[in-house]
């Protein structure tokens, strides 16, 4: 298996540090992204790289450029792998390969796994640490930003994947789109996540499976300018 970073798009506040990417952006003296690639690697990873590429260490085995937004850099990598990939975001500077390990060891066969992240492990790890998230009957969580994926059976799904993405971080316009009982169960906070795969299932095709993690790091992302300090 190998590993796509998805590291393109330009942040205004990004400049102040001298880069276009917040990929770039300085964490604790290394671009954001090479915390990535380097978690990446300690779990056995070797990485597909999407975005500006200055000379990062560790090196991707392959650096492509921005095709201008999310998925069509998931696609244009895509093109280069093949099977099951791990697909990471390059703004998760706090990602080891300890979490990295967990979500490959521990995900279901599916053809999209996407970990989510208790609320209270979010914020005994990264207190004050806002984000967004979706109170489910097992409890309140946040989205990773990793998702396992299988290529062949993810283009199934491309044309609804891209509304998806668009809506990642709206909860309840996710919920729209999936369906009013759906919305009405999340409202109230009674939807189990077994419902909500066995929806996901039924619109996109392919089988979809939440991965509970114990590991924060998956799902703390740098949004802000602020999120640097935590």
């Amino acid at each position: 298996m190998e590993a796509i970073v998805l590291g393109g798009g330009e942040e205004a506040w990004a400049r102040k540090y001298g880069v276009g990417s917040k990929a770039l952006v300085p964490y604790q003296g290394r671009p954001m992204t090479e915390w990535v690639l380097e978690a990446l690697k300690g779990a056995g990873l070797s990485a597909v790289y999407v975005g500006e590429n200055p000379g990062l260490s560790p090196p991707p085995r392959l650096t492509l450029p921005d095709q201008g937004s999310l998925l069509a850099n998931l696609e244009a990598a895509l093109a280069h792998v093949e099977g099951r990939v791990l697909v990471a975001t390059a703004d998760l500077p706090h990602l080891t390969p300890e979490a990295v390990r967990f979500v490959l060891e521990k995900a279901p066969e599916a053809a999209l796994v996407y970990p989510i992240v208790p609320k209270e492990a979010v914020e005994a790890r990264f207190p004050g640490n806002r984000r967004t998230y979706a109170r489910l009957r097992e409890g309140t969580f946040t989205g990773g930003n990793l998702l396992l994926l299988d290529k062949a059976l993810f283009f199934q799904a491309l044309p609804l994947a891209k509304r998806v993405v668009a809506l990642r971080k709206k909860p309840l316009s996710l919920a729209r789109l999936i369906g009013l009982d759906v919305l009405l169960k999340l409202l109230l906070g009674r939807l189990s996540l077994g419902e909500l795969e066995a929806r996901a299932r039924r619109i996109l095709g392919v089988e979809a499976r939440a991965l509970l993690t114990p590991y924060p790091e998956v799902g703390v992302d740098v949004d802000r300018e602020e999120d640097l300090v935590s």
